[in-house]
């Protein structure tokens, strides 16, 4: 009996308190044993099979343990959560998701199901649970949190692991925007975060702007020449060195001293729209008001 306490006992405390009940068995626990357990309240049913020790906090990797473990022995976690269990991110999404095979028959308990194939290479166990790989991780937390792709190339994966995993899973829901972060993370953030915020320019009627406008031997991406506003577009920061940091902080040292600089990222563009152009034109109406008439 104390070999099955201790292989109980190292057991939750390896998995968060959360076991199955063919995992109860594996460690000598029968099955009218766990439902004493339960019946006792020294357990509790999280979902059906899946249950927590009620001797410890329930943790939020408790909390994804029991949905991914509930959906089914063939289910994996993915989406954001997968992003927090590959520690891309250090926050948990209020919803966790769980993807299963599209045939077969799968629960959706304490969590959003997804039915679809994910390719072989795509799945990966991680402190003994499955879960999309941090490719394909990536490539799906990053549909509308793109900071999230580029917190990742600065520290976990490169452009091209990530092209292949998006290769290898066509069709997927998110796939064509994926695609678009893909082209963008490979050089075109800039240019493409300038196409969007002049578009946003003319869709919101605001004027007085011009593009690419030389300035004392360097050039303004977006230039308010009355007001003297200078708003500067930012590529991904994994693409950045130290030589190149450097080198554009003295530009805008250098720009700073006659121009008001507001610089926005390709996440404030895609994300926060509506919070650059308040900013923008505050700036532009608070320069303007200051001016002699």
């Amino acid at each position: 009996m104390n070999v099955q306490v201790d292989m109980l006992d190292r057991w939750l405390a390896k998995h968060d308190g959360v076991i199955t009940r063919a995992q109860a068995e594996s460690c000598g626990i029968s099955g009218d044993a766990v439902d004493r357990l339960v019946r006792a309240g020294t357990w509790m049913a999280i979902h059906r099979g899946v249950f927590f020790v009620a001797d410890r906090p329930f943790t939020s990797d408790a909390r994804i343990r029991c949905a991914v473990w509930g959906a089914g022995t063939e289910a994996a976690l993915s989406g954001e959560a997968a992003a927090y269990w590959h520690r891309i991110v250090s926050e948990v999404p209020s919803i966790i998701e769980v993807t299963v095979p599209r045939k077969g028959r799968s629960r959706a308990e304490g969590c959003r199901l997804r039915r679809r194939d994910i390719h072989s290479k795509d799945i990966v166990v991680r402190r003994e649970l499955r879960v999309t790989s941090l490719d394909l991780t990536v490539l799906e937390a990053s549909i509308g949190k793109t900071h999230i792709m580029d917190r990742a190339l600065q520290r976990h994966t490169s452009l091209e692991l990530l092209r292949r995993a998006h290769a290898r899973n066509p069709g997927r829901t998110g796939a064509p925007k994926a695609e678009r972060l893909l082209k963008a993370a490979a050089g075109g953030a800039r240019s493409e975060g300038e196409r969007l915020l002049l578009r946003e320019f003319e869709v919101r009627k605001i004027s007085g702007w011009v593009v690419n406008y030389r300035w004392g031997g360097y050039e303004l991406d977006i230039a308010f020449l009355v007001e003297m506003v200078a708003i500067e577009i930012d590529g991904w920061a994994f693409h950045s060195d130290q030589e190149a940091f450097q080198r554009d902080r003295t530009r805008q040292n250098s720009i700073a001293q006659s121009w008001t600089i507001l610089r926005y990222t390709w996440t404030d563009l895609t994300e926060h729209m509506d919070r650059v152009i308040a900013e923008i034109v505050a700036t532009i109406d608070g320069i303007g008001c200051r001016q002699p008439r």
